[in-house]
């Protein structure tokens, strides 16, 4: 239930012109969060190595941050109106800057991981806040849009300056990886304080309980995966786990149904196509983040690259991904999307296909270039489409809302499907002789066990890549239908409706 609202501030014009600092803090978390995904996948044998993390704790250190980040998106959108988006904003990039200072001083395993998931919890803050000060801040229009264009700029910026960058530092030290939040963070709250507006905001009943049991589900069924290999699959801590992930679920529906302001409105799976879509992002959000872990990691503990040669290794998946972006946007109006998500999995396929016959005496051109340029391209197509897909038959006011359930469905998917992924890589290596911790400690044998565990989890992505196929192939919207979700969510971003 909506409380009391609370006084609208002074009335002011809004900004007409985004060439100022104000753009420089909302685009500046963008940038900040995006370099932290890409610098952490760079850097993570190297914080294997001195942290003496095992194989599970190396997948907690992504795991962690992107669980709750995603677990708390939508209470983090939810703050922002409860106590108003400047005050959110900052107290969000001041959790994530704190946080990313522990990151870089971690002393062991556990308390780099504890961090990491503070650091997403700060981010589940700033970013849809960071979003919704676009829009109180610039005026509806060519400045509004303009604003959006540099958002969304930065996190290409992002994806592509941290491979380079976080190559770099880490070559010196992975530390250098998380404390480079620091002056950046910094410089985003002075920003913000001085040259941010606070908004209207309304009192509201959180729906804290919803957002803190989905986050727990999750967990414990990433806790299933991740310790179902060292430990077994009937050890009681994996059952355990098991079957607390299948009670939050349970309880997570139950709470949603009667809580007064919901995170997930149970009425948005009423529609066949769009449980459909949902099941789609889900597991196409585990195929990126898997296939863009998998290999950063193939190419470092197996192939040997140092962090700042995998990182620039990895410049064109970023760029075939945004290719994959800019061609679908201009097919969607035209080709029913069912067909443009079968083709992107195609391409997704026949790149891990291709990636599952290498081994660790491969040149990277072009075996190793191919299956990233065709991989990203076909990772960019579904980006696109699939959030497209979501919003499709949604009036305007509820395109904000569904949006944000589609971040979270997909940030959720990633972690998921990654350790499932990641169990399959540890089970398959452990079975041939192999052994799991640093690299540096492997025998030759060893090593090549490891390298037949990496590539044949490609073929596990794959089959994910098939099974968001078969899903896509039973969402029934028509290219006009995608056509008009996107003229109406880039009316709505422009705040022209």
């Amino acid at each position: 239930m909506a409380g009391v609202s609370v006084p609208d501030p002074p009335a002011r014009r809004l900004a007409s012109n985004v060439l100022g600092v104000a753009i420089l803090a909302i685009t500046g978390m963008q940038l900040m969060s995006t370099l932290d995904g890409t610098i952490v996948i760079v850097a993570l044998p190297r914080m294997q190595a001195e942290l003496g993390l095992s194989d599970a704790g190396k997948s907690w250190v992504i795991t962690a941050y992107v669980l709750t980040f995603g677990g708390l998106l939508l209470l983090g959108g939810r703050v922002g109106d409860a106590i108003g988006h400047k005050r959110a904003f900052i107290s969000g990039v001041g959790v994530f800057t704190i946080a990313s200072m522990a990151c870089g001083l971690a002393t062991d395993g556990t308390l780099l991981i504890a961090a990491r998931a503070v650091q997403g919890m700060g981010a589940a803050v700033a970013a849809p806040t960071g979003l919704a000060l676009i829009a109180t801040t610039y005026a509806a229009g060519y400045a509004r849009n303009r604003a959006m264009a540099m958002s969304a700029a930065m996190q290409g910026l992002g994806s592509v300056l941290g491979l380079v960058l976080g190559g770099a530092l880490t070559v010196i030290s992975w530390r250098l990886a998380f404390l480079i939040n620091l002056p950046i963070g910094v410089l985003i709250i002075w920003i913000g304080l001085t040259r941010l507006e606070e908004t209207r905001h309304e009192r509201l009943k959180l729906d804290i309980t919803g957002a803190l049991v989905a986050t727990l589900g999750c967990t414990a069924a990433v806790l299933v995966f991740t310790q179902g290999p060292p430990r077994g699959w009937l050890d009681p801590w994996v059952i355990g786990a098991g079957v607390a992930a299948v009670l939050l679920s349970i309880a997570f529906l139950v709470v949603e149904r009667s809580a007064d302001n919901p995170l997930v409105p149970l009425s948005l799976f009423n529609d066949r196509n769009r449980v459909m879509t949902f099941v789609s992002l889900f597991l196409g959000g585990g195929v990126m983040l898997s296939l863009t872990v998998m290999i950063g990691l193939y190419v470092q503990d197996v192939l040997g690259y140092s962090a700042l040669h995998a990182g620039i290794g990895f410049i064109p998946f970023a760029l075939a991904l945004g290719l994959g972006n800019v061609v679908t946007a201009r097919l969607a109006p035209h080709i029913a999307p069912r067909w443009l998500i079968i083709g992107g999995g195609l391409f997704v396929l026949g790149a891990m296909l291709f990636g599952a016959s290498l081994t660790r005496t491969i040149p990277y051109f072009p075996d190793l270039l191919l299956p990233i340029l065709i991989g990203g391209f076909g990772i960019g197509v579904i980006s696109v489409i699939l959030p497209l897909c979501a919003v499709a038959e949604v009036g305007p006011r509820e395109i904000g809302p569904v949006s944000a359930v589609t971040l979270m469905v997909q940030n959720l998917g990633g972690p998921v499907v990654l350790v499932v992924i990641q169990a399959v890589q540890v089970s398959r290596t452990l079975y041939l002789g192999g052994t799991t911790g640093p690299v540096v400690d492997m025998t030759s044998a060893q090593l090549d066990a490891l390298d037949a565990g990496y590539t044949y989890s490609l073929l596990w992505i794959a089959a994910v890549a098939i099974l968001v196929g078969i899903s896509a192939f039973f969402i029934g919207f028509t290219a006009p239908q995608i056509a008009a979700a996107q003229h109406t969510r880039e009316a709505v971003e422009a705040g022209e409706i």
